[in-house]
């Protein structure tokens, strides 16, 4: 069920925490978790040497990262949240010192604390370069229920997003698929139609609408595309 500001009102009561604020709150913790895994990762290999236990604190930043963008996209599907998408930045990262050994790793390791602050599309936009598949599919999730929103599409648009989504499309994740059909209906105007109508865009495209017997929701997707954006000559 889609939000109004008075039933967010009424659902966060006197003591709650405000919907801006807790999406604040989800953006500082993606940042956190990658700030923190990669301490833990550093800390681990300068003192444990060659051994291999840092990979286990990989995996749990990429879980945790991953339940973060999926709750992101979720919120990302109610309109009443489009215009927190765009306000909401990330705080700046901060250097990391390892408490035990007092050992400052950004100045001994020559690391780099430049972190870009995002707001929550571009957030999304940045899951799109992630090796990690389910960060990319929550991604572009994100992004395709955000672009519903003519001012967000503007946003993907300006921030280079179109060739990240066209890359989604040969996904082996069938959902990533789907997402990128989505986003790329809601991002195809006068103004961006080059950087989609390309040809082997539109192959790609026509391929998923002629496949119905293997998925119907790649078919329906693809077709809706075509009739919207591509004119019979194609």
């Amino acid at each position: 069920m889609f939000t109004n500001s008075q039933r967010q009102e009424e659902r966060t009561g006197k003591y709650g925490t405000p919907r801006v604020e807790y999406l604040q709150q989800l953006v500082t913790q993606f940042q956190n978790a990658s700030s923190e895994g990669i301490l833990r990762v550093l800390c681990n290999y300068f003192v444990l040497s060659k051994q291999y236990m840092w990979l286990r604190y990989i995996i749990v930043v990429s879980e945790t990262k991953e339940k973060i963008v999926a709750n992101l996209a979720n919120f990302a599907y109610d309109p009443y949240n489009f215009t927190f998408l765009r306000q909401v930045k990330k705080p700046p990262n901060e250097c990391f010192e390892y408490c035990n050994h007092r050992i400052l790793l950004v100045s001994c390791l020559n690391i780099s604390c430049d972190v870009k602050q995002l707001n929550v599309i571009e957030l999304f936009l940045d899951c799109l370069t992630e090796p990690n598949e389910k960060l990319v599919e929550f991604g572009i999730g994100g992004i395709c229920n955000a672009c519903a929103d003519p001012a967000n599409a503007a946003l993907v648009t300006q921030n280079d997003g179109i060739p990240l989504i066209v890359q989604c499309l040969s996904s082996p994740v069938r959902n990533t698929v789907n997402y990128a059909l989505g986003a790329l209906y809601y991002l195809c105007n006068a103004s961006n139609k080059e950087k989609i109508l390309k040809p082997e865009v539109i192959d790609a495209i026509k391929s998923y609408a002629a496949a119905s017997e293997v998925s119907t929701s790649f078919s329906n997707l693809a077709q809706a595309f075509l009739d919207r954006h591509v004119p019979q000559a194609y």
